[in-house]
């Protein structure tokens, strides 16, 4: 129920296309056994189709009381050391991953049906993984990170424009200048969803839980793999 000056939302849902594509096919029992192998040829698949942001993730994280957070990010790299992305380790974000220690990625590939989830525990890169990531990212960025204010509220609208003009010359004068701050994070994957949509339900998933063993030759870690019900 809905009141005279309150939106319609349920009418609006109604109206929304689910699945307008054709998913592409997707058979469970020929997966490669190593998750990475199977992510690398979806994501190929929804660049090669041209799926917009298809490097992007949410983030999910709970902050001190327990509540979820979510957010929107873009994958660094994925190895068999972890999924990465980078962030300020004073922001939100940052500190909600240092207390918990543990993470969850979700991709969404509306126009190939797919979605991946991966879960698992944080770490930190290196301080050369910190470095060289940071100088990486467009002068920009780089700004935004020195302020350590991600979240604020702004008292004064035009004092963010000051504070980033203020930092883009300290980096114009010093493009080696890092933020102490900016940290590379790596969520280690205890499970890794693979969710391909159909349009008559029968949605195929398949996950991949780690072994929780390390192979010695080649450092990769090993995954059992499981169907699930839609």
């Amino acid at each position: 129920m809905t009141t005279s000056d309150s939106p319609d939302i349920h009418s609006i849902l109604g109206r929304a296309t689910v699945f307008g594509a054709t998913p592409p096919p997707f058979d469970p029992d020929a997966a490669p056994a190593d998750p990475l192998a199977l992510f690398a040829e979806w994501l190929a698949d929804a660049v090669d189709a041209g799926v917009a942001d298809p490097n992007a993730m949410t983030l999910s994280t709970v902050d001190a009381e327990g509540s979820p957070d979510a957010r929107v990010l873009i994958l660094r790299d994925a190895t068999p050391e972890g999924w990465s992305f980078g962030t300020s380790s004073s922001s939100p974000k940052g500190q909600q991953l240092a207390a918990a220690g543990r993470a969850a990625l979700t991709f969404y590939w509306p126009a190939r049906g797919r979605q991946v989830r991966v879960r698992g525990p944080v770490v930190e890169g290196s301080a050369e993984e910190n470095a060289q990531s940071f100088l990486s990212r467009g002068t920009g960025g780089r700004a935004e990170s020195f302020l350590g204010r991600q979240s604020d509220v702004i008292d004064d609208p035009d004092e963010p424009r000051r504070a980033l003009d203020e930092v883009r010359q300290r980096i114009e004068e010093d493009p080696d200048l890092v933020s102490p701050t900016w940290t590379i994070y790596k969520v280690v994957p205890e499970t890794i969803e693979f969710w391909q949509a159909s349009r008559d339900r029968s949605h195929l998933r398949l996950r991949y839980r780690s072994a929780g063993e390390t192979a010695a030759a080649t450092g990769a870690h090993a995954f059992h793999t499981e169907r699930l019900w839609p």
